[in-house]
């Protein structure tokens, strides 16, 4: 990745901080027991801007992050990708950077893993995705990878979720392959 600073302004800042909190409030069924001005603490008092940067390029390209629960024992907030689709800026991309490179042609611009790793971001892993999903529904006319376990990845491939039929399907394809409706959904803890 480029050199790029990963600092917000002070107005960045409020307009990032005003967006989570209208959205955490509208999205209740998501974070039960949690409270907003304990989540926008946290935020404020981060002590690595960078963390800031990241849920502010998570909102930048289309993943509408939102608080899903409280590691209790870190005591991070953990946030994650909740749009209704796959993240509009980061779809038609490959897996990971060895597959991006392995493409003679057609590349896609990026890779999912790379894209997750430029922003600060974790890709969901499956079971996480699962439970994305108990708090509505995502990804029904879209898909998202996920993290593909080492096995699976040594050997071409690579794996994604959706929702269809009211339930969530996990699925295969080549790690170099792309399309238009398939982006990745982050996590990030605070």
């Amino acid at each position: 990745m480029k050199n790029i600073n990963k600092k917000l302004s002070q107005e960045q800042i409020r307009e990032l901080l005003e967006t989570l909190k209208v959205r955490f409030e509208k999205n209740m069924k998501r974070h039960k027991g949690l409270e907003w001005n304990k989540v926008k603490t946290r935020l404020e008092d981060v002590r690595s801007p960078e963390k800031l940067w990241s849920l502010y390029e998570m909102e930048r390209t289309g993943g509408e992050p939102d608080v899903l629960e409280l590691d209790k024992k870190t005591g991070e907030y953990i946030f994650c990708d909740c749009s209704a689709e796959s993240p509009k800026e980061r779809r038609s991309v490959c897996y990971d950077r060895e597959a991006l490179e392995s493409r003679k042609e057609h590349k896609p611009k990026n890779s999912a893993a790379g894209m997750a790793e430029d922003m600060g971001i974790e890709i969901l892993t499956e079971e996480q995705y699962r439970k994305l999903q108990e708090t509505g529904e995502y990804d029904l006319k879209t898909s998202s990878w996920v993290k593909t376990p080492a096995e699976i990845r040594k050997l071409g491939g690579a794996i994604f979720c959706d929702r269809r039929f009211n339930t969530v399907f996990t699925y295969h394809n080549g790690a170099e392959s792309y399309y238009a409706s398939r982006a990745f959904r982050g996590l990030l803890r605070v």
